[in-house]
C-alpha cells in the first residue's frame, strides 16, 4: 500500500504554490490599491475563508482526486466536468512554467551567469524526475522548501517591524495620506482583483485528496488559509510603512528582496532571494502532483487516453508527467521566456476554476442531498464566494481585456483534445461514412482505414458498464439510462442487485429492466442477481471477475445510513 501524506507534507505541497504569492502579490495589490492593498488583500482572505467550507463540504462528500473536475463528474454531466478539467490543466501548465520561469529569475539575480530559459528547462526536468520518483519522496523535498520560505518570511517581517520603529512612521503617515486616483472604491475593487491571484494554489490541495490520510485534507484548507491571511496583508502594510509608493512601484518585481536589503542589509537581500527561488520551485512541484492526480482521474473516465496510467515500481504515473514536461517546455522555448501571454492564461483559467467549484457545491446540494458529508457551507456564504471570484474575474478582464484571447488561443486546442475523446464514437461514425462514399470499394488503402475505424468503434463500445440496483423503480433506472446513453460510450449495461440470503428482489423489477431493454435498443442491458452484501469488498470482486474497472461501476447517492464513504468504495461513481 503507498504510503499517505501526513498534514505536514500535504499542506507542504500546495503551500509552496499558494505561499509562493507572497512573493508578488503585495506589490501587485499596491500598484493598484495604493495604500489600501491590505484592505484587498484582506477581502481576498474573507473570500477565501468562505471556500474553506466550500471545498469541505464537496471533497468531504466525494474524497477522489479531480477538484473541479471530481465534484462536477459526480453532480453533472461528463462534458461540463471535462470542461473544469481543461481550465485546471491549463492552470496547472502556466504555473509551472512562470514559477519555473520566475524561480531561475530570482536566481539570476544573484548570480547573472545562470542562462534563464536552458536553466528553467532543467528545473521543470528536475522535478518532473521527483514527482517520478514518487510523491512520497518529492514531498520531503517541499517539506524542507516550506519551513524555510516560511521562516524567512518571519524573518523579513520582524526585520521590518524593527525598522519602523526605529525609523519613525513618517513614510507610513506620508503614504496614507496620498489622494487616491480613481477614489477608495476603485481601488479596493482593481486592488482585490489583482490580489486574487494570491490564492491560487488553494485547489491544489483536491487534486491529490486520495494520497492524504485521513482527515488531512480539510488541515490543509486551514493552513493554507492562515498563511495568505497573515503574510499577505502584513507584507503589504510592512512595505507600505517604510517604503514610499513611488519606490514601492519601482521595484514592484523584487519587492521583499528590496525590503530585505532595506531592513537586514545585504545578507537578508540574499535570504529573501534565495527563499523565493525555492518556494517557486515547490511551486513547479505542486503543479506536477496536482496535474498527476487530476489526469489520472481523467484517463480512467475515458476523457483521455488509458494508456497515461502507465506506472513505474514506484506507483507513478510517469507517462503524464513526461508529456507534462514536454508541454511546458514547449509553450517556454514557444515564448522565449515572454510569459506574460500565459500570466494572462493562468488568471482567467485559475478564477474560472473557482467559480466551477462553486457550482460543483451547488450541484451537490442540488443533486445529491442524501450523501454524507462531514461540513456544509450554506447558500449565503455560497453565493458571495461565487460572487466575489466573479467580480474578480471582471476586474482582471478590465485591467487586462487581451488576456481573453490569449487564455481562448490556449483553450480551444485543450478542448478540442478531450472533445475528441468525449464524442470520438460520432466523429468516428462521421469519417466511416465519408470514407464509404468516396471510396465504396473494400479493398482499397481507404477500405482498410475503414476497417480499422469499425475495429477502434467495436472497441470502445464494447466496454461494460455496471449500476448497483437497491430495488430501485423504472423511473429511477430510466435516469441511468439517459445518463449513460449522454455521457458514455458503451453497448453494454449490467444491472445488478446484491442480496443477503433473506432478501428478495422486488418483482416488477425484472420487467421493468425488461421494458427499458426494448426502450434503449442501441444498449444491451443484463439484470443480475449477486449474493452477498454490498460493499467494497463486492466491488472488489465484481471488478475482478467481470473484468470491469471500479470507476465504470455506477451507483445512486447512498443516504446516512449507508454503511461505507464514498472513498471506500473506490472510484465507484454517482450517477443519481
Amino acid at each position: 500500500m503507498k504510503k499517505k501524506l501526513n498534514e505536514l507534507a500535504a499542506t507542504a505541497i500546495c503551500g509552496n504554490d499558494i505561499s509562493s504569492s507572497c512573493l508578488y502579490v503585495s506589490a501587485l495589490a499596491i500598484v493598484y490599491a495604493g495604500q489600501y492593498a491590505w484592505i484587498s488583500l484582506l477581502i481576498v482572505s474573507v473570500i477565501l475563508f468562505l471556500f474553506r467550507k466550500i471545498y469541505g463540504e464537496v471533497v468531504g462528500a466525494l474524497p477522489l482526486n479531480g477538484g473541479a473536475y471530481n465534484a462536477l463528474l459526480n453532480t453533472t454531466k461528463k462534458s461540463t466536468a471535462s470542461f473544469a478539467a481543461t481550465l485546471t490543466v491549463l492552470s496547472y501548465m502556466a504555473t509551472a512554467v512562470i514559477s519555473a520561469s520566475e524561480a531561475i529569475k530570482y536566481a539570476h539575480s544573484l548570480w547573472n551567469g545562470i542562462p534563464i530559459v536552458s536553466a528553467t528547462i532543467f528545473l521543470l526536468l528536475l522535478f518532473m524526475g521527483l514527482v517520478i520518483l514518487g510523491i512520497g519522496e518529492s514531498s520531503k523535498v517541499a517539506i524542507v522548501i516550506f519551513i524555510f520560505h516560511l521562516s524567512s518570511l518571519v524573518i523579513l517581517c520582524l526585520f521590518s517591524i524593527y525598522f519602523l520603529f526605529n525609523n519613525g512612521f513618517d513614510i507610513l503617515i506620508e503614504n496614507f495620506n496620498k489622494p487616491v486616483e480613481g477614489g477608495i472604491v476603485s481601488a479596493l475593487f482593481f486592488g482585490f482583483a489583482a490580489a486574487m491571484l494570491g490564492i491560487s494554489g488553494f485547489e491544489s490541495s483536491a487534486n491529490y485528496v486520495e494520497e492524504q490520510k485521513d482527515g488531512v485534507f480539510p488541515k490543509t484548507l486551514k493552513n493554507m488559509w492562515i498563511i495568505i491571511t497573515v503574510f499577505n496583508p502584513l507584507l503589504a502594510f510592512l512595505a507600505l510603512a517604510i517604503i514610499p509608493l513611488s519606490t514601492i512601484d519601482a521595484n514592484e518585481e523584487t519587492l521583499l528582496s528590496f525590503m530585505g536589503n532595506l531592513t537586514g542589509g545585504n545578507w537578508l537581500l540574499y535570504i529573501v532571494s534565495i527563499d523565493a527561488t525555492l518556494v517557486l520551485s515547490g511551486a513547479v512541484l505542486t503543479s506536477y502532483v496536482g496535474v498527476g492526480g487530476l489526469v489520472e482521474r481523467m484517463a480512467l473516465d475515458r476523457i483521455l487516453p488509458r494508456e497515461l496510467l502507465k506506472k513505474n515500481k514506484n506507483g507513478s504515473s510517469y507517462f503524464i508527467f513526461i508529456i507534462f514536461f514536454l508541454l511546458s517546455t514547449s509553450i517556454l522555448i514557444l515564448t522565449q521566456g515572454d510569459l506574460e501571454s500565459l500570466a494572462g492564461v493562468y488568471t482567467v483559467a485559475f478564477l474560472c476554476v473557482m467559480i466551477l467549484f462553486g457550482f460543483g457545491n451547488m450541484l451537490l446540494k442540488i443533486n445529491r442531498k442524501k450523501l454524507p458529508r462531514p461540513e456544509v457551507a450554506s447558500w449565503l456564504s455560497l453565493f458571495i464566494a461565487i460572487l466575489g471570484i466573479a467580480i474578480a474575474l471582471v476586474g482582471n478582464i478590465m485591467l487586462n481585456p487581451e488576456d481573453v484571447s490569449i487564455f481562448l488561443e490556449y483553450l480551444i486546442p485543450a478542448i478540442l483534445v478531450t472533445g475528441f475523446m468525449l464524442y470520438r464514437i460520432p466523429i468516428l461514425r462521421g469519417i466511416l461514412f465519408f470514407l464509404d462514399y468516396i471510396t465504396p470499394e473494400k479493398n482499397t488503402f481507404f477500405g482498410k482505414i475503414s476497417r480499422f475505424i469499425k475495429m477502434a468503434i467495436y472497441k470502445i463500445n464494447s466496454q461494460q458498464f455496471v449500476f448497483f440496483t437497491n430495488h430501485d423503480d423504472v423511473s429511477v433506472l430510466n435516469k441511468v439510462l439517459q445518463y449513460i446513453e449522454a455521457n458514455e460510450n458503451t453497448r453494454r449495461l449490467k444491472i445488478v442487485a446484491v442480496l443477503n440470503e433473506d432478501e428478495h428482489i422486488a418483482q416488477n423489477l425484472k420487467t421493468d429492466v425488461k421494458v427499458l431493454d426494448r426502450a434503449y435498443p442501441k444498449i444491451v442491458i443484463e439484470f443480475v442477481e449477486e449474493e452477498g452484501v454490498f460493499g467494497p469488498e463486492k466491488i472488489k470482486e465484481l471488478s475482478k471477475r467481470w473484468d470491469i474497472p471500479i470507476n465504470f461501476m455506477f451507483i445512486g447517492s447512498p443516504g446516512k445510513k449507508f454503511l461505507y464513504r464514498v472513498e471506500e468504495l473506490g472510484d465507484v461513481r454517482l450517477i443519481i
